[in-house]
């Protein structure tokens, strides 16, 4: 299991996928191996496959995105992993309850934020003002901030592609006070032999002291 899902991360890795997939996928590969009672997946096939997605359907009532990403985990799996295609496949499929979409407006929005306090209040005052997904928001790094021009810049987002957004002005004077904090963390553990940051790709390789460089620090640290 541990070689299949070394070579599982291999492969994401190298068609960057984002780290939040990858562990998405390999938790649905091994919840595959132990639902075929820890078999091999190159022993099974697409009736093995059917019978683990309808499962997931008819047994634990999964989201029908649930089922989609657990069928797009074992097809990566077999194409990319196993080098063989899977077949058609006669699955029931998860239900997909259709639900008008839930738009908040600005007064529900300035009341939502006045109820969260301290550095939550500002990573959703970010999400909301500059239009981030949550972990965009999260994995921010210093260098991805352009107060001067009101951008940021949201790296490997969704699809694997970056993309500028504004930096609402009014939330600079949180952002400086938020980043002086992030400093002081980043200068402590510089001071105790720490304070090195997981760089993206092989950046590390290229710039071998970026880690410790202060632009690539996370802004949420």
């Amino acid at each position: 299991m541990s070689e299949l899902l070394t070579e599982m991360r291999a492969g994401l890795t190298a068609r960057h996928y984002s780290r939040r997939t990858e562990e998405a996928y390999c938790h649905w590969v091994r919840r595959y191996v132990r639902f075929h009672p820890l078999r091999h997946p190159a022993d099974l096939g697409d009736e093995e496959i059917n019978a683990f997605l309808t499962h997931l359907a008819v047994t634990e009532h999964v989201s029908a995105s649930t089922q989609t990403q657990a069928l797009s985990a074992l097809l990566f799996l077999y194409r990319h992993v196993l080098g063989r295609e899977v077949g058609e496949l006669d699955l029931v499929r998860a239900n997909r309850p259709r639900h008008l979409p839930v738009v908040l407006t600005r007064a529900e929005v300035r009341r939502l934020l006045a109820g969260i306090e301290g550095e939550p209040r500002l990573v959703a005052a970010l999400l909301y003002g500059s239009g981030l997904r949550l972990m965009e928001g999260l994995r921010l790094r210093v260098c991805d901030l352009e107060p001067g021009r009101g951008e940021l810049v949201v790296r490997s987002g969704k699809g694997g592609r970056d993309r500028v957004t504004m930096l609402p002005r009014s939330l600079q004077p949180a952002l400086d006070a938020q980043l002086a904090r992030a400093r002081a963390v980043h200068e402590r553990d510089l001071a105790a032999g720490w304070g090195r940051v997981a760089l993206p790709g092989a950046l590390a390789r290229k710039y071998p002291k970026a880690p410790w460089e202060w632009r690539w620090q996370w802004v949420f640290p």
